[in-house]
C-alpha cells in the first residue's frame, strides 16, 4: 500500500510553526556553553519570575510563571539569563521573513508561532511533507534554533498537531484523517476553547471532540454566535478560519511592568505608572491613534487595585495620563505592597485631526511629542524622557506573546537603536 500522505497534494494544506522554548533556545544559541543545561529566562537579573525555560529545565519540573527561588530548589544548577526582548524580536522578524519567502499566505500568530497556507504553492515546493521539512530548514538557517511543525487541512488541527512532538517535531494530519484523529481529544486541548467554554460544553455532555457530533451547531450559535459555530467545526477538524496576514485594529493598547516585590513607596509607584503611561502614549502616537478611556491599576497580593478614568478629550499625550495616575493612587491605593503596575488605553481610535485645532496648547504638545518620538525612534527608547522618569524601573522591556513584526503589535523594536553621533550630541530640536 502506497502512503499517499507523503506524495499526494492536499486540497488544503495549513502549517503551524512553533518555536521550541523560543527565548531560552536563543540564549543557548548565543552562548553555546548553555547547550544541554537548564536555562531560565527572567525579566532582568533581578527578576523573580520565570518567563520561559529550556527543555532541560522543564525536565526538572520547572515551568513558566514559577519563582526563581522555587526553581533553584528543584534544580540548583539552573542558569538564570535576563530577557533580551530586542534580540528575540529581531530573531522573530528574521524567521517570519524567511517563512514569507515560502508563501505570501502567512499569519504571524505570536512572537514564536506562525500559520502558513501552502495550498497554492504545492506545485512549487512539493507535497506537504516536503514543505514541512523545508520550513524547518529555513527556520534553522536564519535563526539557529529548532522548531516544531504541525500540518493539516485547517488551522486548529495544524496547531494541535504541532504540539504532539516537541521539541524539533514534525506531525502531519492529512485533512481526510482530521476528524478521526481529533475524536478522542478533549475539547479544551484545542486552541481557543478555554475552561469557560469547556464548562459550557461539559454541562451538555461534550468532553471530547467526538462528543460534539451529539450537539447541534445551533446550541453553540445561540450562545456564542459565529465563534460558537467555528468551535463546532473545529472539533470536526474543519476549522473554517482563513490564514490572514492582516493585523486587526487594536481593542486596547496597554503596558505593564513587574516591579520589585512589595513596593510601598508612593513616589516610586507613581514613577512606574508614569513610565507605563509614556509607553502607552508613544504607541498611540506611533499608530496615529488617541484614546479617552484608560484603566490604571496596581496589582497587590489580593489582586488588582485601580479604576477606569476618562480624559476630557481623547489624547495620546502622557501629561493628562500623569494626573490620572496620581488620582488613582490617591483614590484607590491604601498602602498595600505592590508587585505590578499597568496602564491601558481601553478605546483607541484613529486620529481625525480635528481636536488639535481647538487650542494652541494641543499643537505645542504635538510638536513636542513629534520631536521626542523622532529622537527616541532613532537612538533608542527613552533616550530623551521627562525628568520625572529618572527613577523609573530599570527592569528591561518584556516582549509580549502577541508581539508581531509590524502593526500595533510591534511593542518592541526588532532592531537595536543606532548609536548617537560620535560627538555625543543629539540634534537640536525645533520645539
Amino acid at each position: 500500500m502506497v502512503d499517499t500522505t507523503q506524495t499526494a497534494f492536499w486540497p488544503r494544506a495549513i502549517a503551524l510553526v512553533d518555536m521550541n522554548a523560543f527565548f531560552a533556545s536563543i540564549e543557548q544559541h548565543d552562548d553555546p556553553a548553555l547547550y544541554g543545561r537548564p536555562v531560565a529566562v527572567t525579566n532582568g537579573l533581578t527578576g523573580t519570575c520565570i518567563i520561559t525555560c529550556s527543555y532541560e529545565a522543564r525536565a526538572c519540573g520547572i515551568h513558566t510563571g514559577m519563582r526563581i527561588r522555587e526553581a533553584r530548589q528543584l534544580c540548583p544548577e539552573l542558569v538564570q539569563r535576563p530577557a533580551n526582548p530586542e534580540r528575540y524580536a529581531q530573531v522573530s522578524t528574521n524567521i517570519m521573513a524567511a517563512l514569507g519567502e515560502i508563501t505570501p499566505d502567512l499569519e504571524v500568530f505570536s512572537v514564536d508561532e506562525a500559520f502558513l497556507d501552502v495550498t497554492r504553492c504545492q506545485r512549487l515546493w512539493g507535497p506537504p511533507p516536503q514543505i514541512a521539512r523545508l520550513i524547518k530548514q529555513r527556520v534553522f538557517r536564519v535563526s539557529g534554533v529548532r522548531c516544531s511543525v504541525g500540518m493539516s487541512g485547517d488551522k486548529t488541527t495544524a496547531k494541535y498537531a504541532a504540539k504532539l512532538q516537541k521539541p524539533d517535531g514534525l506531525t502531519l494530519i492529512p485533512p481526510w484523517q482530521s476528524r478521526a484523529r481529533l475524536r478522542d481529544v478533549p475539547v479544551t486541548e484545542l486552541c481557543g476553547i478555554n475552561h469557560g467554554i469547556g464548562g459550557f460544553l461539559a454541562a451538555r455532555g461534550v468532553f471530547t471532540c467526538g462528543d460534539m457530533a451529539r450537539l447541534p451547531i445551533s446550541v453553540l450559535a445561540r450562545r456564542f454566535g459565529n465563534p460558537g459555530r467555528r468551535i463546532w467545526y473545529m472539533c470536526r477538524g474543519e476549522d473554517p478560519d482563513q490564514v490572514s496576514g492582516q493585523v486587526k485594529p487594536p481593542q486596547t493598547i496597554g503596558h505593564g511592568k513587574v516591579v520589585p516585590p512589595d513596593t510601598r513607596d508612593r513616589d516610586l509607584l507613581l514613577t512606574y505608572l508614569l513610565h507605563m503611561a509614556e509607553k502607552v502614549a508613544a504607541r498611540l502616537r506611533r499608530h496615529a491613534m488617541r484614546a479617552g478611556l484608560y484603566f490604571i491599576g496596581v496589582r497587590c497580593r489580593d489582586g488588582w487595585v485601580g479604576d477606569r478614568f476618562r480624559t476630557a478629550i481623547p489624547v495620546n499625550d502622557s501629561r493628562p495620563l500623569g494626573g490620572l495616575c496620581q488620582t488613582m493612587l490617591r483614590r484607590c491605593w491604601r498602602g498595600e505592597g505592590v508587585f505590578q503596575v499597568h496602564v491601558v488605553a481601553l478605546d483607541p481610535a484613529s486620529v481625525t485631526g480635528q481636536i488639535d485645532l481647538f487650542a494652541e496648547e494641543h499643537a505645542q504638545a504635538r510638536r513636542r511629542n513629534q520631536a521626542l518620538d523622532q529622537i527616541n525612534e532613532r537612538f533608542g527608547e527613552f533616550t530623551i524622557a521627562p525628568a520625572k522618569l529618572l527613577r523609573r524601573s530599570d527592569m528591561p522591556n518584556v516582549i509580549a506573546p502577541a508581539w508581531k513584526p509590524y502593526g500595533h503589535r510591534q511593542t518592541i523594536p526588532s532592531t537595536r537603536p543606532r548609536r548617537p553621533p560620535a560627538s555625543g550630541k543629539l540634534p537640536e530640536l525645533d520645539w
